[in-house]
């Protein structure tokens, strides 16, 4: 096991950096922007491990930045708020997070917040800005299978930004694998707020969005393809919901 893959499995360190993350990125989510959180309810009685959120992406930093936040909180016995921020004290960092290897390597800030939880995967249909086509690496599915094995884990299944987008399979073929419960969140705003690595501002005064649903009743023996598609459905990324005419809430 490398050095860094070592470090991010220590919770001290985890705790700093979520800290120092937490702290530093507070205001964009709270008082430049205005964030609205609904659905914690349904975190508090999760079990503590192979726990599943699945969600839609908008930015690569701001998403998992918020979802720590909330979660946090929530520890902290906060109901869809986040106040003051004296949760990141003691922070819940019994959680990772998947984002493809080539985004967290891409800066000396993604490589530190790669300590903070960071199960990176290789894409296999785009890397380096362009169209690609690989089998699954099924050492990326072992990482994510081995982080729900002992905590929650959160990840995107369209695996881009872009709206609509259609769900990976590695999604489904995680949840046949580890039967976990699978909670699926839908977020808005982020998009508007932030640039599309979630660094920086586009916008200031925009509402941004966390709507947490409560976890879905799967058959997971079900063909892949079925399980993809109650999770893209559920997320409200799917074709249907785009044709219901939701997608103007979601365009880039």
């Amino acid at each position: 096991m490398k050095l860094g893959e070592r470090l991010r499995h220590i919770r001290l360190i985890r705790s700093v950096i979520y800290f120092l993350v937490g702290i530093i990125t507070y205001p964009g989510l709270v008082l430049v922007n205005r964030i609205s959180i609904s659905g914690t309810e349904h975190l508090r009685r999760l079990p503590k491990r192979n726990v599943l959120f699945v969600s839609n992406h908008q930015t690569y930093f701001a998403d998992v930045i918020a979802f720590l936040h909330i979660f946090c909180a929530v520890k902290w016995r906060k109901k869809n708020r986040l106040g003051i921020p004296y949760y990141l004290l003691n922070p819940f960092t019994n959680v990772y997070f998947v984002a493809a290897e080539e985004t967290m390597n891409g800066n000396w800030l993604s490589r530190l917040f790669k300590l903070g939880g960071a199960i990176t995967v290789k894409r296999t249909w785009r890397e380096a800005g362009k169209d690609i086509n690989r089998h699954r690496d099924e050492s990326d599915t072992q990482k994510i299978d081995q982080a729900l094995n002992k905590s929650w884990v959160i990840t995107f299944p369209q695996g881009t930004t872009k709206p609509f987008a259609p769900g990976r399979k590695g999604t489904a073929h995680i949840i046949r694998n580890n039967n976990p419960i699978v909670v699926p969140v839908v977020i808005n705003g982020f998009w508007r707020a932030f640039s599309k690595t979630g660094l920086s501002f586009k916008k200031k005064g925009v509402r941004l969005s966390i709507r947490f649903k409560e976890p879905l009743q799967l058959n997971y023996q079900a063909p892949v393809d079925e399980i993809m598609a109650a999770v893209m459905d559920a997320i409200e990324q799917s074709h249907a919901y785009m044709l219901r005419g939701k997608h103007h809430n979601f365009a880039h």
